[in-house]
């Protein structure tokens, strides 16, 4: 049981994530002092919130050059911490090659930071953003568990470069990273793993993240004749951070936590916005028909492939989120509140 010392600083990497602003500010008002290691801490655009957080926060940030690949890069970040939250990885639906850009840097950088951490004097917890990717591929998958929902002991074993190459890099980075806690005996490891995460962005400038283009299709028109009915979880993007927070400075926490408020589907999405939204803009609330996605889905969006079509629309996704509740008392906003703030910072920042 890993008892963290707050007045000592706490390193999170890739600080200026969409997840990791939230823990951020969580850890400034706390009082904490972040060590933010950033790829380019220059940058003012990417940093800026991060900034005004801590101006109005008694915690202090300081900032760290650090590359993923690059190993060391995180050695002056890490210094006298006692506690890592290792968040930083590459998260796109965008690639020519996905072992180059998601696989490589998935499993490099977690190596990294780890082995970091052994060579670290004092440091104790690291706590990893992985994901329920980690744990499936396909909704489908969810009728194959004995009691129909996904739980913290299962492993994605149906992913592969070829198919659903993002799940596959997420896999391999948390498989590594517990292979290196179980070699070495000073510091524990928890993961966190959030399903598809929503909520309001700390930097909306900067929301390159897929939750995103996915959020702007549900009001730009592109399901406007409806929405693939595609099995998914979700959940708050300050749920998560709070989950990382919680996870951090429990000392009872251990294993693995699935992260995940509601088992939803694209079109119980759009039924969220429906509400306040409906009127003035085209959010669906109706289902695509699954022949149609099978016949358009794969020109529409490469990543909409007829096999994963097949194992995803209109099958039901149920993940068990009871560890977690549990062991680290998270309590988790309802779905159209996160849906709600989403939208919004998207109108307000003119992004639909």
């Amino acid at each position: 049981m890993a008892h963290i010392d707050k007045t000592k600083p706490v390193l999170v990497t890739g600080a200026t994530g969409y997840v990791a602003g939230w823990l951020v500010k969580r850890l400034l008002e706390d009082g904490i002092t972040v060590h933010a290691a950033v790829r380019d801490p220059e940058k003012e655009e990417k940093v800026h919130h991060l900034n005004g957080i801590a101006e109005n926060s008694p915690g202090t940030i300081k900032y760290f050059r650090s590359d993923l690949l690059d190993e060391g890069s995180y050695a002056e970040a890490m210094q006298g911490c006692e506690l890592v939250f290792h968040t930083a990885s590459p998260f796109t639906s965008e690639f020519d090659d996905p072992k180059k850009e998601l696989v490589d840097p998935g499993v490099k950088g977690t190596k990294n930071v780890l082995q970091q951490a052994n060579k670290t004097e004092g440091v104790k917890r690291v706590v990893l953003t992985s994901s329920c990717a980690a744990i499936y591929t396909d909704a489908i998958e969810v009728e194959k568990t004995p009691d129909n929902k996904l739980t913290e002991d299962m492993w994605n074993t149906t992913a592969s470069l070829d198919y659903q190459p993002y799940s596959y890099s997420k896999t391999l980075a948390e498989k590594k990273a517990w292979e290196i806690n179980r070699a070495q005996e000073n510091w524990d490891l928890i993961t966190i793993n959030p399903s598809l995460v929503m909520g309001p962005p700390l930097n909306p400038r900067a929301t390159t993240s897929e939750s995103f283009s996915l959020l702007k299709q549900l009001g730009d028109g592109t399901f406007k004749m409806g929405a693939p009915k595609l099995g998914i979880g979700l959940v708050d993007v300050r749920d998560v951070a709070e989950a990382h927070y919680q996870a951090g400075f429990t000392p009872s926490a251990k294993g693995r936590y699935i992260t995940s408020a509601h088992n939803t589907n694209f079109v119980k999405l759009g039924e969220a916005l429906e509400p306040k939204y409906g009127d003035s803009y085209p959010v669906p609330t109706k289902a695509l028909p699954k022949w149609l996605l099978l016949l358009i889905g794969p020109y529409v969006n490469k990543n909409l492939s007829r096999q994963f079509i097949r194992n995803n629309v209109n099958k039901e996704w149920r993940a068990d989120n009871s560890k977690i509740k549990n062991d680290l008392n998270i309590k988790f906003r309802p779905m159209q509140e996160t849906m709600e703030d989403s939208f919004q910072v998207l109108i307000d920042n003119n992004i639909i």
